[in-house]
């Protein structure tokens, strides 16, 4: 053989693991944008949407100053307290976008401020009721109250009510918040939290 034949031989040998190399090459790429594309859509099929929604339609923030007369229930004289709080009033469009009843049993709100989040529980439908009873001047609209302990939504249905929670705090300490949002808890079911994407009228 000569050398010229020799290195004809080796040239082409070259070529052959050459092309050998890249089929490797292109092989792992498709498989790894094979995988990658498998995971994502096992990611996507497996995620199942929210049992429910929730569309927060208005806030209205009330600060009430309140200070006892200084007089107990027998007419002897007492110690005065002053109270502040912020009544924090919402109106929600809740729906059940599942084939099942969801029973809601909490809803809080949640505020924001400089030492951490304060969270309220809403007030029953009864309570909620009294309220504009004891301030029949409260500037705020009297709707349909929620009964955050026993309310029922059937598969398809949607309920629009509103609920209150209070927070002990000054008006001043309250305008120091940087976030509002609500939790509503259903039995058996992820907590859905959700945000106003309405401003909050201050009353």
């Amino acid at each position: 053989m000569s050398l010229l034949q020799q290195d004809q031989d080796d040239a082409a040998r070259g070529e052959e693991l050459t092309r050998g190399t890249s089929h490797v090459v292109v092989a792992t790429i498709i498989a790894t944008v094979v995988v990658t594309a498998a995971i994502a859509l096992y990611v996507i099929l497996g995620q199942k949407p929210p049992v429910a929604t929730a569309d927060i339609l208005s806030v209205w923030a009330h600060p009430q100053h309140t200070e006892t007369s200084g007089f107990d229930a027998n007419g002897a004289p007492m110690p005065t307290e002053e109270v502040d709080q912020v009544m924090v009033f919402t109106k929600v469009r809740l729906h059940n976008q599942s084939n099942f009843p969801l029973f809601l049993t909490n809803v809080v709100t949640n505020a924001t401020l400089s030492d951490g989040i304060h969270s309220s529980y809403a007030a029953n439908k009864t309570d909620y009721d009294r309220i504009f009873i004891a301030y029949p001047d409260l500037p705020v609209p009297h709707d349909q109250g929620l009964s955050p302990l026993d309310t029922t939504l059937q598969p398809g249905q949607t309920l629009e009510a509103s609920f209150v929670s209070s927070f002990r705090m000054t008006k001043q300490e309250w305008d120091g918040h940087t976030k509002l949002d609500y939790t509503f808890t259903f039995r058996y079911q992820p907590n859905l939290t959700v945000a106003p994407h309405v401003a909050i009228t201050e009353q």
